[in-house]
Parts: structure tokens; C-alpha cells; sequence
């Protein structure tokens, strides 16, 4: 049914490794509303570094959270992100936007590894630039996702009756949830967003909106409960456990001597280390922004010492997401405590969600 602004609300649909997530947002003349939101958890193994590797399983998960959370609409907007989706930041002779759409294809096929002809292209214009020699260009950011990758996932939505309307960069979803310039403060100053999810980091580098850098880490929470597992001979379900009771140090030097303690201790040195990389490689790029800030989301970035462990690492103020800050919330469903436990997994389908209602 529309919404009070009259207009038809939409679903940010986002499969991850553990769960589908949906939201479903309204766009007024001036704020967009949070009207439903909800989950169900994955049976281990159907969703696999970012990928539906069990399509029966997702279909099964996705009719059973229409069913429980009752959005208005089965138009949704899904989100990738995996191995199979290169993302670049390229230079190619500046053209008109629809025609530069039309001849992409002929443009950027040295920059990508895999077939034009099994690729699903897309771009976001970073800046425009003037070559030495005189000649007028576009800096671009390229997403070329495998085709077979996208098809599987619209398939799996239609076979839950939904309609997927639009696939999207799950990065970009975060810019909109997250990076908004007004209420940031930013300037020309950039921002990074962190989504830790279970065996996928989405990074996204963004200034006042637009994306400047994209990487995809094949790191999760999942990889520190599975080092605790090993460490202490127990199953994934008490070592997630003994995740959620452990608090990272700030510092690996004064880590507790506790082998659990020590085993999360190494694995989260490890992600950390990734993401300093994936920065500081963004920071080494021509044309590149001042990284002023990062903003930690997704259920990995629940645990306890976290932020400030990255925080000591990069030597840059870390932050937990708000996605519910730029949000009217209506009749959700879920009451105070439930929104504010369920917030650090919003900003992904919120975003998506954003991404064709506004």
C-alpha cells in the first residue's frame, strides 16, 4: 500500500552469509520513513562468500520473512557484493553520460578479468579531469559483476514471488545510508564505511556521497569464531558464544592469556591488518581524498573493543554506524530495544531500499 507521502514504499533486500535482512523505506518531500524490517536466519552453507550456493534454502529463508514481517510490497532492490564483482577506478575520454553507457563496453575491456560478454557493467562518475596533453576525461568507478552471479540471485527472489527491480553495489547502499554529507560534515574530506559481515567486509571510500574506492575482503566475524573454535576444540555455536563474552584489547600487546582470548586476538589482527592495507593502498592512488573517519556497521562490528583495536591501527577516529539517525521510524513492528539491537544490520537493505524509493 503508498505510504503517507503517497508514494509506494520499497524493500532493500540484502542476502548474507547468515540471514536475509530486509527493510522497507517511504521517501517523502523531505525524509524517508523506516516502515518495516526484518530477518530470518540461513541454514550453514547456502550462502558462501557472498554467494547463493543453496537456492532452495534462500528461497525457503526469503518466503518465511515476507511471511513474518509483512512488508506492503514484493518489489525489492537486492545487493552484491563477492569475488565475482571487480570494481575499479579507471580513465576513460570524456562522453555525455547515455552515450558513455552505450559504448562502455568498448572502453573498459582491458581493465576488467573476465568477458565483456559475461559481465553486467555500471560506473559512477568520480571527477572530471584534464590530461596534460589537453585532452578532456571522466574518472570513473567500474563495477563489472558476473552475469551468472546476478542471474542465480534474481532467480532465487522470483522463485520466492518477489520482483527484483533493481541489483545494486551493496557499497553503494552503505554511501546512502551511511555518507550523508549534511549530517557528516565531511567538507572535501573523504569517509570510510566498514560493513563486517560474517565471512564478507564490504570498504567503501566516499567523499560528500561519492564513491571513491570499493574493496571486498574475504574476511568475517565468522573467521574469528572459526579460529576460536580450533583453538578451543568446540563447535561453531559455543565458540560464537565465547565470541560475544570476549572483549578485543585495544592493543594485541595486552591481550588476556586466555587461548580463546588469544586465538580472536590473532584472527582480528589479521582483519585489521587487511582493512590498514586496503586504505592505506587507496591513500597511495592518484587523486585520491583525506580519509577523515571510519564508520564500523554490519554484526561483525559488534564486538566488544573493536573500534577502538582499528582505531589504534590506522590512528583515525572509528565510529559505530547510526543508520537510523537520518530515519523517521513508523509502525515497524519491532519495539525500542529490538530497533537498537537490530540498527548495526540495517544500513545495507536501508540503503538499497533508498537507493530506488527516493
Amino acid at each position: 500500500m503508498p505510504g503517507p507521502s503517497g508514494r509506494r514504499g520499497l524493500v532493500g533486500l540484502d542476502i548474507g552469509t547468515s540471514a536475509v535482512r530486509a527493510a522497507e523505506i517511504t521517501v517523502g518531500s523531505d525524509s524517508a520513513t523506516l516502515r518495516r524490517f526484518g530477518q530470518v536466519s540461513l541454514p550453514d552453507g547456502a550462502v558462501r562468500d557472498g554467494e547463493i550456493v543453496n537456492p532452495a534454502a534462500v528461497t525457503a529463508a526469503l518466503k518465511q520473512l515476507w511471511q513474518k514481517a509483512k512488508f506492503s510490497t514484493r518489489k525489492v532492490a537486492i545487493g552484491v557484493a563477492n569475488q565475482r564483482v571487480v570494481v575499479r577506478q579507471v580513465e576513460v575520454p570524456w562522453l555525455p553520460e547515455r552515450e558513455l553507457r552505450k559504448s562502455l563496453g568498448f572502453q573498459v575491456g582491458e581493465f576488467i578479468p573476465m568477458p565483456i560478454d559475461q559481465a553486467v557493467l555500471d560506473f559512477d562518475a568520480v571527477e572530471e579531469i584534464t590530461t596534460d596533453d589537453g585532452r578532456r576525461m571522466l574518472r570513473i568507478l567500474l563495477v563489472a559483476a558476473n552475469k551468472d552471479m546476478i542471474s542465480t540471485a534474481v532467480d532465487v527472489v522470483a522463485r520466492a514471488g518477489l520482483e527484483a527491480v533493481s541489483v545494486d553495489l551493496t557499497p553503494f547502499a552503505m554511501i546512502r545510508s551511511l555518507g550523508g554529507s549534511s549530517a557528516f560534515g565531511l567538507g572535501n574530506e573523504g569517509e570510510a564505511i566498514v560493513d563486517v559481515g560474517a565471512d564478507v567486509t564490504n570498504i567503501v571510500v566516499h567523499s560528500q556521497g561519492v564513491p571513491r574506492f570499493v574493496r571486498v575482503l574475504m574476511l568475517g566475524g565468522d573467521d574469528l569464531t572459526d579460529a576460536i573454535a580450533e583453538r578451543l576444540g568446540v563447535d561453531h555455536g559455543t565458540a560464537e558464544k565465547n565470541k560475544l563474552q570476549m572483549k578485543l584489547a585495544s592493543d594485541a600487546m595486552f591481550a588476556d592469556a586466555h587461548p580463546g582470548s588469544r586465538a580472536l586476538e590473532s584472527a582480528a589482527g589479521q582483519w585489521v591488518e587487511e582493512l590498514r592495507q586496503s586504505l592505506d593502498y587507496y591513500s597511495a592512488q592518484e587523486g585520491s581524498v583525506r580519509i577523515r573517519r571510519v564508520i564500523l556497521t554490519g554484526g561483525g562490528s559488534q564486538l566488544d573493543g573493536l573500534p577502538q583495536r582499528l582505531a589504534t591501527a590506522i590512528r583515525l577516529p572509528v565510529v559505530l554506524a547510526s543508520p537510523l539517525h537520518s530515519l523517521k521510524v513508523g509502525k515497524t513492528g519491532l519495539n525500542a530495544d529490538e530497533l537498537s539491537g537490530a540498527e548495526a544490520l540495517m544500513s545495507v537493505p536501508v540503503g538499497l531500499a533508498l537507493g530506488r524509493a527516493s
